[in-house]
């Protein structure tokens, strides 16, 4: 298996890291505009790689990307991360329509699995630039929320993450939907088994846990000005699935024709992620409040690809 990274900044280099020393990946090359960066890179990679399999991790060009199954999208402006995603459209797009065409004309039969940010849209305008079909460009989405939302969960109820199904859907930002209905432990809904554990679990703790996933990003960007360890986590999670033909649910961002009345977004719901790439999406059963959160989030997508539309058009 062959996956191609573009970008050897944290992001790249962090996932680059982890495929290796997973052994998921025989060959990864790593491109960057930077070839001095990207270089050391992948020695330091390898050097690291050595002791735990055979992964192949170069520099190249994106003629080097020539059969690659993955190739995965880190790249972006590099300006400092704010309080909203969204700020980040125009630089990102413009970047979109540098690299992807690159991209498609050295490996026209790949799967695209994109971290750059705002991420929902992002997925959208590769979309739309590259014509693939919509299974073979993925976003990483809420994949990294949906981790966090577990992990603190996990926590506050001292139970592993691995036995906690819970979800963070719609937009990987600050409309994002955490989803406290379709939470359960052991089979067990949250509430119920918050109630026959005896753990006091409030309206006002369910709001303030889920301000904290939402902003957990900009926390720890605030405290190292950077964020790689997850969202790398998340990329390798989703390259895994795809390498092993898992058919694993994951809540990765994907095309969906209808999200609560609005047409062909980009944005994450709970869906099947195997060799063919992103398929059949599944919606939960939402209480009323949160299929309006979803509305909205899907809502606020749609309005960014209208102006991603524009961009793309005066290119």
């Amino acid at each position: 298996m062959k996956v191609g990274i573009i970008g050897a900044g944290f992001v790249g280099s962090t996932t680059a890291y982890t495929l290796a020393i997973k052994g998921l990946a025989r060959e990864i090359v790593l491109v960057d505009i930077n070839t001095d960066k990207a270089n050391a890179e992948a020695l330091d990679v390898i050097h690291a790689a050595a002791m735990t399999s055979d992964s192949n991790v170069y520099c190249g060009d994106y003629e080097d990307l020539d059969g690659a199954n993955i190739v995965i999208i880190t790249v972006d402006c590099q300006k400092a991360l704010s309080d909203n995603r969204l700020e980040l459209l125009e630089s990102n797009t413009k970047i979109m329509c540098d690299i992807v065409p690159k991209i498609i004309r050295n490996t026209p039969n790949c799967i695209i699995v994109i971290a750059t940010n705002p991420v929902d849209v992002i997925t959208k305008v590769v979309l739309d630039i590259s014509k693939f079909p919509s299974t073979r460009v993925i976003g990483s989405g809420t994949v990294l929320d949906t981790a966090r939302f577990r992990a603190m969960l996990s926590d506050y109820f001292n139970i592993s993450p691995h036995s906690i199904h819970a979800y963070v859907m719609g937009e990987h930002g600050s409309s994002s939907l955490v989803s406290w209905s379709t939470a359960t432990i052991g089979g067990s809904s949250i509430d119920n088994y918050a109630k026959e554990t005896g753990i006091k679990l409030t309206d006002e703790l369910k709001q303030k846990m889920s301000q904290d996933v939402i902003e957990a990003g900009f926390k720890i960007y605030h405290g190292k000005r950077a964020t790689y360890y997850g969202i790398a986590s998340s990329l390798v999670k989703i390259c895994e699935a795809i390498i092993k033909d898992e058919k694993r649910t994951l809540t990765v961002s994907s095309l969906h024709k209808n999200v609560e009345g609005v047409k062909d977004v980009c944005l994450s719901l709970p869906s099947v992620v195997s060799r063919r790439g992103v398929y059949g999406a599944v919606v939960p059963n939402l209480s009323d409040k949160e299929r309006e959160k979803l509305r909205l989030s899907a809502e606020i997508m749609d309005k960014a690809n209208q102006e991603a539309k524009q961009i793309l058009k005066n290119k």
